[in-house]
């Protein structure tokens, strides 16, 4: 049985932990400050026995000395971290010296470059940028481009919408509001021409029709992960994009840029989180598309899917829970079934597509497929 120590028990922390816990083969570790936040998995664990292999610590997991004497006390062979990303260097910097594997879910390009220095001449792995996207999307490009002689444009875009909005911003919070913000506010990466460029978030409007349905699609931060770095210089164009409904765009760049909120996250933060509904009830949307040569003709191949809520261990979970959680459990099985071949820094696009999808995590991506 692998012991594994989960950092923080949100939105994704507690499925993360639900998920490898109903596996029956992870010792799991959860520690999380709010006794309240952990509440329905300690009640869930009452009842179901493969949820008995559960240790709950309230503890403040952004304490550095708290949580350095708790990994030295339990010897994990990973840590997840499923904090806000601008705690995660600690929790990498402890996790290498204490020579455990890391995993975290940010979309942050500092913070994952933090973690990348960390990382050097590690003998464990340390995996940011798990989740959907940054990491479930990037597996997925990463093999359709594999399946062409020379590359021309790779789109890739993701939303995580509600089923039914009923707000002006077409749009329900759906995991981390500083994570959004951050999408939302920061540089973007992106390929054009051949040369690794950045880009404005909020930018790059366009429409696209999935099912019969219209999305606008523009530029957010994060999403590309490491496949910038990967691919420049090999492929014309690469970017990343979010999906949402039609007219969530300009609201967004009314409140960030002509409000002048994007200077002061801490007041949109409130604004969003007071405004904004909750929801279990939403969609997650992802769509690929590559193109290129192909026995000397120009080709194109999409991977389209939609993802819905679904009921894990007697709870409900939303759909962008249960992608961000399977995404990174996915990751983490493939690493300790061979750690020796995952050392240092490690990329999502490291990982093959029908290797994640036949795992026992990473079996929930199959559902919706079209």
């Amino acid at each position: 049985m692998h012991r594994v120590l989960v950092l923080g028990a949100g939105k994704i922390g507690s499925l993360i932990t639900c998920l490898l816990a109903d596996s029956g083969e992870y010792d799991v570790h959860l520690v999380e400050r709010s006794e309240e936040a952990s509440g329905r998995l300690r009640k869930t664990s009452d009842s179901a026995p493969y949820l008995k292999n559960l240790t709950f610590t309230s503890m403040d997991a952004t304490n550095e000395q708290l949580v350095s004497n708790y990994i030295k006390k339990t010897k994990p062979e990973a840590i997840i971290s499923a904090l806000p990303y601008y705690c995660n260097p600690m929790i990498a910097k402890l996790a290498r010296d204490n020579e455990t594997h890391y995993l975290d879910l940010t979309e942050d390009v500092n913070v994952t470059n933090q973690v990348k220095a960390l990382s050097k001449n590690a003998k464990t792995a340390f995996v940011p940028q798990c989740g959907l996207a940054p990491g479930f999307i990037s597996i997925v490009a990463n093999d359709l481009m594999q399946q062409f002689d020379s590359l021309d444009t790779v789109k890739m875009r993701v939303g995580a919408l509600p089923v039914n909005p009923s707000n002006v911003l077409k749009y329900s919070l759906t995991w981390s509001t500083d994570g959004l913000i951050n999408e939302y506010g920061n540089p973007c990466q992106a390929i054009e021409h051949g040369e690794a460029v950045v880009t404005q978030p909020l930018e790059g409007y366009e429409t696209i029709t999935l099912d019969g349905l219209l999305y606008e699609a523009f530029n957010t931060s994060g999403g590309l992960g490491s496949l910038a770095n990967t691919y420049v210089g090999k492929i014309h164009r690469m970017n990343y994009k979010t999906l949402r409904y039609p007219g969530h765009c300009g609201k967004i760049q009314l409140l960030m840029n002509e409000l002048r909120l994007n200077e002061n996250r801490g007041i949109l933060k409130q604004i969003l989180e007071n405004a904004i509904p909750k929801t279990t009830q939403d969609v997650v949307l992802i769509y690929v598309s590559v193109s290129g040569m192909r026995n000397g003709q120009l080709y194109e191949k999409n991977f389209v899917q939609k993802i819905y809520p679904q009921e894990i261990a007697g709870i409900l979970w939303s759909a962008i829970q249960i992608t961000t959680a399977a995404g990174i459990c996915g990751v983490l099985d493939l690493v300790l079934e061979n750690p020796k071949a995952h050392q240092g820094f490690v990329t999502q696009e490291s990982f093959q597509l029908q290797d994640f999808l036949t795992n026992r995590f990473g079996q929930y991506y199959s559902t919706g497929r079209t």
